[in-house]
């Protein structure tokens, strides 16, 4: 209230007290109440300043050397140091949100950036393999050491092959995770799915040795809404994955069942199994848990990111599953059952 205000009703009850109107004693009641009045005023205000400063200068100081680690972690990070980390900051629970998401996109930005210098590693090495090999014939037909017959063509058509199917895949691949793939869904049933993949592969698990059975006991009945080609492209790279990792002698199991309101296909092996720390990775491109064992087959080390991709774009899930090496694996393909 000002004080002009409050000196006025101040003066109002000095009279209803009984003193006299303009009396001595009145004006200087007044007046020490006014130097009063204004004295406390200053002196309140001084306080509520003085402490407003110091609450705001250690609330600056409070805060001043978490932002400052947090802008240096940025800029760390623009300059691609993706090791960078920033500690917790002490600071309340709003900076400590920021540090902590700040570690998680530092983190999530160091595995993109392992997994792109692998990659790149991976695919120059299958470049390099089919390269050697036609450079060394190409080098030797022009030097009439090697001849073109039967062998050296059959070798020249197997590694351009092989080129070929690289680009292929690196091509399908980034086809599928730009989203981009052309689906034709339509309802299939999953037994039939089933046992197409099945049929597809079953000449080459005969050769190989390894027992294919194809379970339809619980498919019976339940329908999805696919890309028939497509899907049958994912059970085929499953079942040919599987293939390669399991030895003569061994089970391989495709089957479905319903969950809730979806579809699981399963595709089991007794094989080699895969270790924990390769599970989180294994639908990574390139990305392979043995590289000297998987290099010796086929294929381009993509199949499985392809698998996720067309997967994903049929709004369902897979994911691996295994005890360790040895145990097994088991990988999982959840898609939405389709509603009658």
């Amino acid at each position: 209230m000002p004080v002009v205000t409050t000196t006025s009703i101040f003066h109002q009850h000095l009279l209803e007290a009984g003193h006299a109107e303009n009396s001595p004693e009145l004006v200087h009641i007044e007046m020490a109440y006014r130097d009063a009045s204004f004295l406390a005023l200053g002196t309140g205000l001084t306080i509520s300043l003085l402490a407003a400063g110091i609450v705001t200068w250690l609330l600056t100081r409070r805060i001043r050397t978490p932002l400052s680690n947090l802008t240096h972690g940025a800029r760390e990070l623009s300059r691609g140091h993706y090791s960078t980390r920033v500690s917790d900051t002490g600071s309340g629970t709003e900076l400590d949100t920021l540090a902590d998401a700040f570690n998680l996109m530092a983190e999530r930005l160091q595995g993109i950036e392992d997994t792109r210098r692998r990659m790149l590693a991976d695919l120059a090495h299958e470049l390099r393999t089919p390269i050697t090999t036609l450079t060394a014939y190409h080098d030797g037909l022009h030097d009439g050491v090697v001849a073109l017959g039967p062998g050296s063509q059959a070798a020249l058509t197997e590694q351009t092959d092989r080129l070929a199917r690289l680009a292929e895949d690196i091509d399908e691949v980034s086809t599928a995770e730009e989203g981009r793939l052309s689906l034709l869904p339509e309802a299939v049933a999953v037994s039939d799915l089933l046992w197409n993949a099945g049929e597809a592969v079953r000449d080459r698990y005969h050769d190989a040795g390894v027992n294919l059975a194809v379970d339809t006991t619980s498919a019976a009945g339940l329908t999805v809404d696919i890309d028939r080609q497509r899907l049958g492209q994912v059970l085929s790279n499953l079942l040919t994955n599987a293939l390669r990792h399991t030895p003569a002698g061994g089970i391989v199991t495709v089957s479905a069942r319903q969950v809730d309101d979806e579809i699981d296909i399963t595709v089991t092996d007794t094989g080699e199994g895969i270790t924990p720390d390769h599970l989180p990775h294994v639908f990574e491109r390139f990305y392979r848990g043995d590289a000297a064992r998987s290099r010796g087959h086929s294929g381009s080390g993509i199949g499985l990111t392809i698998s996720k991709a067309i997967v994903d774009a049929h709004h369902g899930t897979i994911r691996a599953l295994s005890q360790g090496p040895g145990q097994g694996a088991t990988f999982v393909v959840t898609l939405p059952r389709r509603q009658t």
